[in-house]
């Protein structure tokens, strides 16, 4: 008489192991026949679809540089804002790089629309400063997110942590930048002190 458990703990007819190459062992998937005839099926990719947003957001279009169009979105989104560069309907793994007097344009219109919650300040004299701040923290390293003039008029908006250690020093995070409304504040006023916007 045989037991309905085998020695592996599990029912004699399901197991694997004790069940091969008796009655109880499963039948192989049985294999497709191939065409013996020359014909390739080539296979075509269909494009991905757009992304759809889902989340209310202004945007400044077309934004143009280095030979390439791109559109730069302000959306608002669970936790905070999310400012990002699209091309093509979708979301680019870049940090944004916008005109500066087109940024003012953006908070004004996210302004208008209630996203945003500040106002830029009017006059703003040239300190000669690359970059306004607003400091925060990642885990144990230093985070800053800065806007930054990176020439021609443009400017990126992007987070750049500091690695401890010798030779690391500070590394840009070039994607799209999701903070809370009191980081993208800090930077910007400090940026529109400063001359940069």
């Amino acid at each position: 008489m045989s037991s309905l458990f085998c020695r592996h703990n599990r029912f004699t007819a399901d197991c694997p192991i004790c069940s091969k190459n008796t009655v109880l062992a499963r039948p192989a998937p049985a294999e497709r026949p191939r065409s013996s005839g020359s014909s390739k099926k080539t296979s075509t990719r269909k494009p991905a679809a757009p992304t759809v947003t889902r989340y209310p957001h202004v945007s400044v279009a077309p934004v143009e540089r280095e030979a390439r169009i791109y559109e730069v979105r302000l959306e608002q989104v669970p936790g905070g804002l999310r400012l990002g560069q699209w091309h093509s309907g979708e979301l680019e793994r870049k940090a944004p790089v916008v005109p500066a007097p087109r940024l003012r344009e953006l908070l004004d219109e996210a302004r208008g629309r209630g996203f945003v919650k500040f106002d830029l300040p009017e006059d703003s004299r040239d300190a000669g400063d690359d970059f306004g701040v607003s400091e925060g923290r990642a885990g144990d390293m230093r985070e800053e997110l800065r806007v930054e003039r990176v020439g021609d008029g443009f400017v990126r908006i992007a987070r750049w942590i500091f690695w401890p250690g010798t030779g690391v020093g500070w590394e840009l995070q070039d994607a799209p930048v999701m903070l809370p409304e009191k980081r993208y504040e800090q930077a910007l006023l400090d940026a529109a002190a400063k001359g940069v916007i």
